[in-house]
C-alpha cells in the first residue's frame, strides 16, 4: 500500500469510526410518559420513582404527563416512541384492555400488550369501593340492594370509560348480580375522586392511595376493599370475599418501554429500577404516601400482567360498547 492510499484509508476509517461506536446508555435525559392527570395513583408513584431512577442512571428523568381517554393517549405516543431506551411508559391496568376494547367497536386496534416491553410493576393498591359522606349506606350489603332497586339512580365515577377504575365497578356490578349503574366518565384518577368529592357520583371505585386523606378526613366512606387481604392502612374495611363476592382487584402502577427496545437496553433499565425502587429514597416515599410494599421485577411482572389482563379483558366485556 502506497503513503497516499494509507493516508485516504485512516483519514475514512477515523470519519467512520463514530458512526460505529455506540454511546453508554444512557447517555442523556430518560422521559417517562405519564398516560394520567395529576393527583390519580400513577402520578403519585411515577414521580418518586423517576426521582429514584435518576439517583441511580446518574442522568435526569423526566415526567411528562400526557393524559386522555383513560390513558390510551400517552399510550399510543409512548408506543409510536423510538424505542431506544430514552421513552418509558407508566401505566397501569387499563394498558391491556385497549385492544379488547377496540375489538368490541370492530375497529383497528391502536395498541397492543405487544407493543410494550414490561419493565417492572412499581405498585399494586387495592381498590376499594368509595361512597361520599353525604350518602346513607354505611355498609356494602346496603349499597348493593339500594343499586340493585335504583340503579339509574345510583351513579359513580371513574377516570374514564373502558379505565382502570372502570373495570372493577364492572366485576362487582357482575359478582353481585347489579343492573349496569349509572357512570360518570372522567379525564383520570383525580377527577373522578373529585367529582364523588362533590357530590357529582355517589359511589367510585379508587385506590387506598388516592383517596386515604379524604377516608380519614371523614369526607368518603369506603365500603369494602377489592384487595386479597384487608388494607394495613384501613383495617376495619372488609374485603369483597369476605363478604361473598369472587373479585379480586388492584389497581397497578408499571413502567414499560416501546416494542423493539433493544435487550441489552431493555436489561440496563430493568436493573437500574429494581435498584431505585430498592433504595431508601423510593421505599421512604412510597411508605409516606401510605403504599404497602408490592414491587415485581420484570419476570415477574410479566407473569403477572398475563393473569391481570384476563381480567381487564372480562371487565371489558363485561361494559360492553359504550359510546364515549
Amino acid at each position: 500500500m502506497d503513503r497516499r492510499s494509507f493516508i485516504i484509508g485512516t483519514a475514512a476509517s477515523i470519519a467512520a469510526g463514530p458512526a460505529f461506536a455506540q454511546d453508554a446508555y444512557p447517555s442523556r435525559a430518560v422521559t417517562i410518559i405519564n398516560a394520567f392527570p395529576p393527583g390519580g395513583a400513577n402520578d403519585l408513584v411515577t414521580r418518586p420513582a423517576a426521582s429514584a431512577l435518576e439517583a441511580v442512571l446518574k442522568h435526569p428523568v423526566v415526567v411528562e404527563t400526557r393524559a386522555g381517554a383513560a390513558g390510551a393517549v400517552g399510550a399510543q405516543v409512548a408506543a409510536s416512541a423510538k424505542p431506544d431506551g430514552y421513552t418509558l411508559l407508566s401505566h397501569n391496568n387499563g394498558l391491556a384492555g385497549y385492544a379488547e376494547v377496540d375489538k368490541l367497536f370492530g375497529r383497528q386496534a391502536k395498541t397492543t400488550r405487544a407493543d410494550f416491553i414490561p419493565l417492572a410493576r412499581l405498585a399494586a393498591d387495592p381498590v376499594l369501593l368509595l361512597v361520599n359522606d353525604q350518602q346513607p349506606y354505611k355498609t356494602l350489603e346496603e349499597f348493593v340492594a339500594d343499586a340493585k332497586k335504583r340503579p339509574e339512580q345510583t351513579i359513580y365515577s371513574s377516570g374514564g370509560l373502558y379505565g382502570a377504575s372502570h373495570l372493577p365497578m364492572a366485576l362487582l356490578e357482575k359478582a353481585a348480580g347489579l343492573s349496569k349503574l349509572r357512570h360518570l366518565p372522567t379525564a383520570g384518577g383525580g377527577p373522578a375522586i373529585t367529582a364523588l368529592l362533590g357530590n357529582n357520583a355517589q359511589a367510585s371505585t379508587q385506590t387506598v392511595l388516592a383517596t386515604l386523606q379524604h377516608v380519614k378526613a371523614g369526607k368518603l366512606r369506603p365500603l369494602a376493599n377489592f384487595g386479597a387481604q384487608r388494607s394495613k392502612a384501613l383495617p376495619d374495611v372488609p374485603t369483597l370475599k369476605e363478604r361473598g363476592y369472587d373479585v379480586v382487584y388492584y389497581l397497578w402502577v408499571g413502567l414499560f418501554v416501546p416494542k423493539g427496545t433493544p435487550a441489552a437496553i431493555v436489561s440496563a433499565l430493568g436493573n437500574a429500577i429494581d435498584k431505585a425502587a430498592a433504595s431508601p429514597q423510593f421505599t421512604t416515599a412510597i411508605a409516606n404516601i401510605g403504599l404497602e410494599p408490592s414491587y415485581l421485577p420484570a419476570a415477574d411482572f410479566v407473569k403477572f400482567w398475563d393473569e391481570d389482563a384476563k381480567r381487564s379483558d372480562d371487565a371489558v366485556r363485561q361494559i360492553g360498547k359504550v359510546e364515549g
